[in-house]
């Protein structure tokens, strides 16, 4: 836009703030804004950047632990795993952009969230995605998870980072706004972490990276509404990527920051040079002075409108050693990247921008940040879910539905997925995607391993906001502790629909409340994320989305489980049973996929279980008593051991159990359960343990054969399980079929 583009009120609706929030503007600059001025005010004040709407309610969640180095507030989170190491790691969205643009949206998030890891001087080590589309039969889905898929696997097998984890589910509920989010883990050394705190007067703003350009202009302001039919004119602001910049850049990151020359540094995300060479003053109590005529770019014209809210891909900015100056260019001169001073550190607490000797913008640099609205926003209580009534189950078998749900959209295999992605670039990945977590080597350590995991159940949350939120955390708790894992802490990246709406509003408070119970219960802190709101399409929202993210550390990583079965003759114990065994069906897969019912609460979560289930499945793991774990999630017992037998090759036979409805018993979905296989020499001495700490673990069951027994019900092949299991999602993708025919 043009430095004169007069202001008027339809353009401030445009960039998003609301007629009061101009009204605020006004009086804290006292006159009229500039069109660059007005500009930085949106990118500052939106949703996306400000957390405006959410902040009262990150504020509740626990963010320390003694192992806790650094929690929100910066690039990423930073938690100590000793000998001197500390791991990085966040979690983000790019939900927008990739509808908008599949590719290039799942791309560039992919390329931010490695940008926040290595900005802290962190190498990463590790990638994971959770994705969320549409119903498979709706015309649009296909193309979403083709593009989406291709865009994570072009960016992150490019950048040479192994993708270890993640998750796949469908729903009606995406059809318009579908859901991207992006992990990413790293390694540093615990006296070698780099903060984006400015310090110093007159010191020098540089500018590294890639040249900027008009893409992505607005991305943040986009990202901060609905969708309507105008959804095609914002095309243009989703980024484009480079993850051949990216890997240049993260190599002349890291050589610098060995050099002492980086007082602070700051990724170019969203909002682009705006977000962070505001985020670098204010955090350093200091002015930012830039001249953008200095400021490296690819196309010609570019106004300082689109300078400063551009998000080109692959920038940083930061604040350097004048006396490094000659030694900092070379290294970025090297790896074929721009290097140039675009400003300086001042005292007068402003941000000042010029451009073509003229002054196109003076602001008062803390209030862009501090002065943001905050809402308290009205909320409702989530009204209690209706009874869950599953009718007559004696006339289902238990084979059949079996079958039914492994190939079932939200529960058949997800290889077509990974098998896209790169999962042992840098040779450190000890476990493949397709079990309960990514375990990856500590490079340079002699036993040390990270576990990595990303869950959340959008039904549970949708029907019970507070007991979902508290699932989403102790399912991912539950993903580290069957690894060997000792669960560290957390990122969260929270997806909700329009907060100004009060249902809303309350999904989102009562999902918080319940995280922070849950990661409080089991020491669990969350040290960074993300929240995503108006993720809603003509004013249908999607599901509460709160996708935890977890890290876990194994102190020796001969010493831990996965899913498959480790042998024939072995002992299968259910570790946490309740004593009235699995029975919960409301919220189940069994209900949505074979009763077409999505009804009733989700089952309950026991915090205090969950802590006493996870230590002892540790323990037993830790001294060598197991190697065979897998905890019971989605699908409930049935599903959990058909991975295992699948997994493995080797059969199981699961009598019924006592007292217990069939259906309900290998179908329920109660939580804090563990499938673990040990020797039969070993029952006894595991169910002391467990009796110890107040929990059941009765012996279900043998492993062996080829196929999988259970109940009274036909016993079923292997290799039918696996046919059954492998078979939807390259069907679909192929288009053999539509998303209802291959489900069905």
């Amino acid at each position: 836009m043009a430095p004169d583009t007069p202001i008027t009120p339809e353009l401030v609706a445009s960039h998003g703030l609301k007629p009061d929030e101009y009204e605020r503007i006004l009086k804290l600059i006292g006159r009229t804004p500039s069109i660059t001025e007005l500009g930085i005010f949106s990118a500052m004040w939106n949703e996306h950047c400000s957390y405006k709407s959410s902040k009262k309610w990150l504020r509740t969640l626990p963010t320390k632990g003694a192992r806790v180095i650094q929690g929100p507030g910066e690039n990423a989170g930073v938690v100590d795993i000793g000998d001197g190491l500390c791991v990085v790691f966040k979690m983000e969205s790019h939900n927008h952009p990739s509808y908008i643009e599949p590719y290039q949206g799942a791309a560039t998030g992919v390329g931010g969230i490695l940008r926040d890891v290595f900005t802290m001087g962190a190498r990463p080590i590790a990638a994971m995605n959770a994705l969320r589309f549409g119903s498979p039969d709706h015309p649009k889905t296909r193309h979403l998870v083709a593009g989406v898929v291709a865009g994570v696997g072009g960016y992150g097998n490019s950048f040479g980072v192994p993708t270890v984890g993640g998750e796949v589910n469908f729903h009606p509920r995406y059809d318009g706004n579908c859901l991207v989010n992006a992990f990413a883990a790293g390694l540093a050394k615990t006296d070698a972490i780099f903060y984006s705190k400015a310090e110093g007067v007159g010191l020098p703003v540089v500018y590294l990276g890639a040249k900027t350009g008009r893409d992505g202009v607005g991305g943040a302001t986009m990202a901060s509404a609905e969708f309507d039919d105008s959804i095609e004119e914002k095309r243009p602001t989703v980024q484009v990527g480079d993850p051949f910049t990216e890997k240049c850049l993260l190599e002349a990151c890291l050589e610098l920051m060995g050099t002492g020359a980086v007082i602070a540094i700051q990724d170019m995300g969203a909002a682009g040079l705006t977000c962070s060479a505001v985020e670098m003053g204010a955090k350093g109590d200091l002015g930012i002075r830039l001249d953008l005529e200095k400021v490296p770019v690819r196309e010609s014209r570019m106004s300082p409108y689109e300078m400063m809210l551009s998000e080109s891909q692959e920038r940083m900015l930061m604040v350097l050693k004048p006396e490094k100056r000659e030694e900092a260019e070379a290294i970025f001169r090297k790896w074929g990247l721009d290097f140039a001073i675009v400003g300086e550190t001042t005292d007068d607490l402003r941000f000042r921008i010029l451009f073509e000797g003229k002054e196109v913008a003076n602001l008062p640099i803390k209030q862009l940040g501090d002065e943001a609205p905050e809402y308290d926003r009205p909320w409702n209580e989530p009204k209690p879910p209706a009874a869950f009534e599953p009718g007559d189950l004696s006339r289902h078998d238990v084979a059949d539905a079996l079958l039914k749900l492994l190939g079932s959209p939200d529960l058949c295999s997800r290889r077509w997925v990974y098998e896209q992605y790169d999962t042992l670039i840098q040779g450190n990945s000890l476990q493949r995607p397709g079990g309960d977590a990514g375990v990856v080597r500590v490079d340079g350590h002699a036993k040390k391993a990270l576990a990595f995991s990303s869950d959340v159940n959008p039904r549970y949350c949708e029907a019970d906001p507070y007991r979902g939120g508290a699932q989403a955390v102790a399912e991912c708790w539950r993903n580290l502790c069957a690894v060997g894992a000792l669960p560290l802490a957390a990122t969260d990246n929270l997806n909700f629909g329009n907060p100004e709406k009060p249902e809303i509003m309350g999904q989102f408070v009562k999902a918080v409340e319940g995280i922070g119970a849950a990661c409080r219960a089991l020491d669990f802190p969350i040290v960074s994320g993300n929240v995503s709101l108006y993720n809603e399409t003509h004013g249908r929202a999607i599901l509460p989305t709160p996708t935890i993210g977890g890290v876990g550390l194994i102190e020796d990583r001969t010493r831990t489980a996965r899913i498959a079965f480790a042998g024939s003759d072995l002992a299968i114990l259910l570790v946490g049973a309740p004593p009235a065994w699995g029975s919960h069906l409301g919220q189940s897969s069994f209900a949505r996929e074979i009763l077409k019912n999505e009804a009733g609460a989700p089952p309950p979560v026991d915090l205090a279980h969950e802590k006493r289930a996870g230590d002892i499945v540790r323990g037993l793991i830790a001294a060598g008593t197991t190697t065979s774990v897998h905890d019971c999630s989605d699908g409930g017992l049935a599903v959990a051991l058909a991975e295992m037998a699948m997994a493995s090759g080797i059969g199981a036979s699961v009598p019924g159990l006592v007292d217990a409805d069939p259906v309900a018993a290998f179908f329920g979905e109660d939580q804090g359960r563990y499938v673990v296989a040990v020797a039969r020499s070993e029952v006894e001495a595991v169910q002391e343990k467990a009796e110890k700490a107040g929990l059941f673990a009765p012996w279900i069951g043998l492993t062996g054969g080829e196929t999988l027994a259970l109940g009274k019900g036909r016993a079923l092949a292997i290799t039918e399980l696996t046919v059954a299991h492998e078979s939807w999602f390259p069907s679909y993708m192929a288009g053999t079929g539509t998303g209802a025919a291959a489900a069905a």
